[in-house]
């Protein structure tokens, strides 16, 4: 992922309010007036939103549905595009999410952020 912000360089301060986990999730992304969601997965989650990699990459600001599958259980979020990165990737912030599936997906950041990489 290119580097947007990189808090031990001055110039650019860390903006992240919570701590990302590197792994990799399925993902579907509702896009306004599309009735089939896009599939595909995120490659960096926090609390606060995900990067997904895609070369078909999503205008910033726009606002979407996106279904997080959590080791089979989809967690539902509303969401916005805050970064696009053209042929790479977007970076969206959670909106909304319900207080149980936020539970969830913080005890799966804990959890996988623990997990040494293969």
């Amino acid at each position: 992922m290119p580097n947007e912000s990189n808090s031990s360089d001055p110039g650019h301060p860390e903006r992240r309010r919570h701590p990302r986990c590197k792994v990799a999730i399925p993902v579907e992304l509702h896009m306004p007036g599309v009735s089939t969601p896009s599939r595909t997965s995120a490659e960096e989650i926090s609390l606060g939103g995900c990067y997904i990699e895609t070369t078909f990459t999503v205008p910033v600001g726009t606002k979407l549905a996106m279904t997080l599958w959590l080791d089979d259980v989809p967690i539902n979020v509303s969401c916005v595009v805050v970064t696009c990165h053209p042929q790479f990737g977007n970076g969206f912030e959670f909106l909304e999410i319900r207080a149980e599936d936020r539970e969830r997906l913080a005890k799966f950041i804990v959890d996988n952020a623990a997990t040494p990489e293969h």
